[in-house]
């Protein structure tokens, strides 16, 4: 199997969520959105789709 780099961006994951709760006819905080991202990045961690990477800035 191949491997790819992916970056994957917490802020990204709260607005995809926002956009498509929104449609659904719920209305988030920032703060829901911020734990569903936490949660979704961490999912994607355990389940070994993807590795965390820190990066020096």
């Amino acid at each position: 199997m191949r491997e790819i780099e992916v970056f994957i961006d917490t802020e990204e994951i709260a607005e995809f969520f926002f956009h498509e709760l929104v449609k659904r006819g719920y209305v988030p905080t920032e703060e829901e959105l911020e734990e569903i991202a936490d949660i979704t990045f961490e999912y994607l961690i355990n389940k070994s789709i993807i590795d965390e990477e820190v990066q020096d800035e």
